[in-house]
């Protein structure tokens, strides 16, 4: 992936700048003494990851302290993340923004929330401010582990050109053009084999344009992409060497998709206003095998799962401060999926044989949420409540799975932030989030492959958290440390590979996180971040995939005044696989390195992915699959996803 650094034209003479008067540091967090509601939330800015090396775009998103993205697919699928014990599968209790335009789909053919983060160009995003945890009140759906919002630039002075080459056929373009001072356009391509035995073939199109209009920002962007993919396999086979760690048991898995967006934002500082609305096109056909030739030895076991949208919605917030020392926030939101057509079919070689499942449904969201801050003394308080109301309307393709269904809830936040000095700030935060769960699963009454009665899930599933903290800064040392505990109802979970619902019991999660930046020189910034959790259903047993660690770190060193070395490091720790925990993933650790070296109007930068050739797994998962000539009852085993061969990249930008 194209390093941010290149672009530092394109994005701005103020980000130019920083290129060369400051060290960029990955991950470095701004001065949040005296602002910050917690210790586990922040805003990261350009410069903070402008050097950061990345496989795939979703990668950015690491950027948050305890935050990995994984992938088991091709590249132009979702990410999968972990976050505070969860795996978030595609975004389930993981909530993200573009430039205030909610990028998690509800009731999503593949996965509940689905969050592509392939729609971001990382070269255009301005900074990055997040939230972990449900103690914000403007934070609502699917922020249960966390909430990220990725803005990008109004404004990329200045035009410039890049190109990439790297192995496995890999090709980029990313390019801006300012047509005038309010109004720019700027294209990201590329296309690339991969590292697999089956060619990926993975071929991208990112396009952005903006127009500054009597104080409103215009945004249009579309994103599209078509890739083949090689999914999680199976590794009794890699064992015994009748499949290769990079190989494919069905070669014709992969998909499509595209995302169409035009949205129009206005800040007004002087009143206080954040107005946003937006429309979005999405598309989706994806083509998946994980279990081979379990359920249907003679034609195979893919499957298609479609999604057609148009999305609606906006929101408004509004600041102001009475008498009485008060200070006060509020919004409001709403939010319409109309869904053409969500589906679940039955495939070989991307061939429909069955449909499992078509539907329609239109799913609504309204939201008021208000926040009340009040200082006492060195105490700021922060008195928050907010109330959702969902609802949908499923149109099935069998009338005995339609129906309506709606839900309320009233979430109440509270913050305290206690500045002890100047440089040492204690925190305390509770409060209620939640997820939606797909509204099919709402309402459904029979099992669509097996024909028996199937139990509904709730419409929306409750989270209570809490979480206590500090952070501490001194001579180029920043120090944070938070310690919390989630707890999450018993639900049920509607499985979009399958078209029907599954149990699971009430959850428990508490951990720690801590995180240090340290600015040792000038030129050295080194950061590194510790995130443990402690998972476990209400039962005792086992969260299948919550990852007990995650371990970061970075340094950026300015060699000189005109290159810049740049180093990341991150480490998966292992998780069960069942519940009982026999069987366990491994750890993955992976290191990326950047050096970039200015020339005046033209610059370049060489990437090295995965630096020690790691031969870990990415993801791995436990499950019984069948490949011809086993047992028809299929085997046990361990299907895992490698991470990416080491790897070499080469670009160059220029300025104009």
């Amino acid at each position: 992936m194209l390093a941010a650094t290149s672009l530092a034209a394109i994005l701005g003479a103020t980000a130019q700048a920083q290129e060369v008067e400051t060290v960029a540091v990955w991950g470095r967090r701004a001065n949040e003494i005296g602002r910050a509601k917690s210790a586990s939330e922040g805003r990261i800015a350009y410069a903070d990851f402008a050097v950061r090396p990345l496989l795939r775009p979703g990668e950015l998103i690491e950027a948050v302290p305890g935050l990995a993205a994984t992938q088991h697919s091709g590249a132009g699928k979702a990410n999968q993340y972990f976050l505070r014990g969860f795996n978030l599968d595609h975004g389930t209790d993981l909530a993200a923004s573009l430039d205030g335009v909610p990028l998690n789909l509800p009731s999503h053919g593949h996965g509940q929330g689905y969050l592509d983060l392939n729609v971001l160009t990382p070269e255009f995003v301005h900074d990055i401010g997040f939230r972990k945890g449900p103690y914000a009140a403007e934070n609502g759906d699917f922020a249960t582990a966390g909430a990220v919002a990725f803005e990008t630039a109004d404004h990329l002075h200045g035009d410039g050109l890049q190109a990439w080459v790297g192995e496995n056929d890999y090709y980029r373009v990313v390019g801006s053009k300012a047509l005038s001072q309010k109004v720019l356009v700027a294209a990201d391509l590329s296309t690339t084999r991969g590292a697999w035995s089956t060619p990926e073939d993975s071929k991208k199109i990112n396009l952005l344009g903006r127009a500054i209009v009597d104080g409103w920002s215009i945004t249009a962007l579309a994103y599209d992409a078509g890739w083949n993919a090689t999914d999680q396999i199976p590794r009794r086979a890699v064992e015994a060497g009748t499949l290769g760690r990079l190989d494919a048991v069905d070669t014709t898995d992969g998909g499509q998709t595209s995302r169409y967006m035009l949205s129009a934002r206005r800040r007004d500082l002087l009143r206080g206003l954040d107005t946003v609305v937006y429309i979005q096109r999405y598309k989706l056909d994806l083509y998946s095998n994980f279990t081979y030739f379990l359920d249907d030895p003679v034609n195979g076991d893919q499957f298609q799962q479609a999604d057609q949208r148009w999305i609606y919605g906006g929101a408004l917030t509004k600041r102001w401060t009475p008498t009485g020392g008060w200070r006060l926030r509020a919004g409001v939101s709403a939010r319409v999926d109309d869904i053409g057509k969500v589906g679940l079919y039955r495939t070989t070689a991307r061939v429909r044989r069955a449909t499992v499942r078509q539907d329609a449904l239109t799913e609504w969201s309204t939201a008021l949420w208000g926040e009340a801050i009040r200082q006492f003394g060195k105490l700021d308080a922060t008195f928050g409540l907010r109330a959702d109301a969902m609802g949908a309307d499923v149109r099935a393709g069998d009338p005995r799975n339609a129906g309506q269904v709606g839900d309320i809830l009233v979430s109440p936040k509270l913050a305290l932030a206690w500045r002890i000095s100047k440089v040492f700030e204690l925190y305390a935060d509770a409060g209620r989030g939640f997820h939606s769960n797909d509204a099919r699963g709402a309402v459904i009454a029979i099992d669509p492959v097996t024909g028996d009665p199937a139990e509904r899930a709730p419409l929306l599933s409750p989270t209570d958290g809490a979480e206590l903290g500090l952070r501490w800064m001194h001579e180029g040392l920043t120090l944070t440390a938070a310690a919390w505990a989630l707890r999450v109802d018993s639900e049920l979970v509607y499985v979009g590979d399958a078209g029907f619902t599954e149990a699971a019991s009430a959850t428990r999660r508490k951990g720690v996180e801590l995180l240090a930046d340290w600015r040792a020189t000038s030129r050295l910034n080194i950061t590194a971040a510790y995130a443990g959790t402690h998972a476990r259903f209400n039962t005792g047993d086992r969260i299948p995939n919550a990852v007990d660690a995650v371990i970061s770190a970075g340094a950026s060193w300015s060699l000189t005044d005109s290159s810049t070395l740049s180093l990341t490091y991150r480490r998966l720790g292992g998780a069960p696989l069942l519940e009982d925990n026999s069987v366990r993933s491994r750890p993955t650790s992976l290191v990326n390195a950047l050096l970039a070296r200015d020339f005046g109007r033209a610059s370049l930068v060489v990437e090295v992915l995965n630096v020690t050739n790691s031969k870990r797994d990415d993801i791995a998962y436990a499950y019984a699959s069948r490949l011809p000539g086993e047992p028809a009852r299929g085997v046990e085993d361990v299907h895992f996803h490698p991470v990416e061969p080491r790897a070499v990249r080469v670009g160059m930008k220029l300025n104009f």
